[in-house]
């Protein structure tokens, strides 16, 4: 979950509470809501976030006819609006993303990973917190230049907001999101919109089918995925208090075949998460 935007707001000398629309929040419902979203995410949010919770549901309360916090929280636990639940999620684990974020993990997948990948089974490749599919489709890009489409590979995604996932579904982008994609691949795996669709761009078909994706919470028992000999699970831990990262690890390990590599963002590492993997490079683990 990135918070920039938010983060902008709450830095703001005119922000005030009254330009959401929505009454104050209380400390009392804040902490339903920290309490909530710890337990259904495993997301830690922090007590200064109070505006970012604010700034992301207070648009929700009028569509669903409440007027207060404590209300509308009371309508997401019974259930009496279908949906909302998931609406609530969805906005406040939103991810911000880009295509080859951090480059430096997917140089060390083409130079180290696949120049060893001897395609005597498929290689599966899980990105753990997908979002909106920038990353598993730069890794599809990676894979197809790097081993070509003969090959056998495929990548799953998965996420805990549906919204996300129906946008990496879709692969169809605005052209300002290709702007880290080194040319080349721009042309060689993107179609560029005419017409309506001036302006976006959509990853080619052969790269689509050879991902899918599912909704997944990384802080519940994980469904029967399968194992992956690579694991894309960055810039989601560091919302998570230790506790939970350590038990979110020991899930997506047993997702992991013998000497698979986890790949965690430039800002987290696992040291005091598990003792099962042993550092590749800073950010880049391989099970021991």
């Amino acid at each position: 979950m990135n918070t920039s935007a938010s983060a902008a707001i709450e830095s703001s000398p005119e922000f005030s509470e009254a330009a959401f629309g929505a009454p104050p929040i209380s400390d009392v419902d804040f902490r339903r809501f920290q309490r909530w979203l710890h337990e259904v995410a495993g997301i830690a949010l922090a007590d200064h976030k109070k505006t970012l919770l604010m700034g992301r549901l207070s648009k929700r309360l009028g569509p669903c006819g409440v007027r207060g916090w404590r209300d509308y929280f009371e309508l997401l636990m019974d259930g009496s609006r279908p949906g909302e639940l998931q609406v609530a999620i969805d906005l406040l684990t939103t991810n911000e993303t880009y295509f080859f974020r951090e480059p430096a993990h997917f140089s060390f997948l083409r130079d180290h990973i696949l120049n060893c990948f001897d395609g005597s089974g498929p290689l599966r490749i899980w990105s753990a917190a997908s979002s909106s599919g920038e990353e598993i489709y730069t890794l599809a890009m990676v894979l197809a230049d790097a081993i070509g489409m003969g090959r056998r590979w495929e990548i799953f995604g998965s996420d805990l907001s549906t919204r996300v996932l129906e946008t990496a579904r879709r692969a169809h982008y605005p052209m300002t999101r290709a702007d880290k994609i080194p040319p080349d691949f721009l042309k060689r795996f993107c179609l560029k919109g005419t017409g309506p669709q001036a302006g976006t761009f959509l990853i080619d078909r052969a790269l689509r089918e050879r991902v899918s994706f599912a909704q997944i919470n990384l802080n519940e028992t994980l469904p029967d995925i399968g194992v992956f000999d690579i694991v894309f699970v960055r810039n989601v831990m560091i919302y998570f208090d230790p506790d939970t990262k350590r038990q979110v690890m020991a899930r997506i390990l047993t997702k992991l075949k013998p000497r698979g590599y986890v790949f965690v963002s430039h800002s987290e590492n696992l040291h005091g998460i598990t003792d099962r993997v042993d550092i590749v490079k800073p950010s880049m683990y391989r099970l021991k």
